[in-house]
């Protein structure tokens, strides 16, 4: 079992593990409807929460579907990395310095001001359970 959508997100995380908890989802649940006491089963609280969670993907997905990104899946391109708001900064620090951008080890006396709202403006942005994640 992967992990579910709840454990996925994360500062950041992968547009990839999603789709894999979401085509797993799918398994179950065409697992259940495909049960002949299937009156039965849907009123179980798994089952419940199965179909919550493939509804709440199914959301997401939706709403970053065709938004650009290096992932195709379904005919649809969805952005491969995802970043919470709140870690956004800390993230494009470590960017930029793996890009050469800002020297890894800068001398104490020198500091940098990284514009983050003019690096925002290259990203778009999506809302997790009133959570904002920025993507490309």
């Amino acid at each position: 079992m992967t992990k579910t959508f709840d454990e996925i997100l994360d500062d950041t995380f992968d547009i990839r593990d999603v789709i894999e908890r979401f085509e797993e989802l799918e398994s179950d649940i065409e697992d259940i409807e495909s049960d002949d006491d299937y009156d039965a089963l849907k009123d179980k609280q798994t089952n419940v929460e199965i179909y919550d969670e493939h509804a709440n993907i199914e959301r997401f997905l939706n709403d970053v579907k065709g938004c650009g990104g290096d992932e195709q899946w379904r005919g649809d391109w969805y952005p491969v990395t995802l970043i919470r708001d709140s870690y956004f900064n800390e993230y494009m620090d470590d960017m930029l310095e793996d890009c050469g951008e800002i020297p890894k080890e800068l001398p104490c006396h020198l500091s940098i001001t990284v514009d983050y709202k003019a690096l925002k403006m290259d990203y778009s942005s999506v809302e997790i359970d009133r959570v904002t994640y920025w993507y490309r």
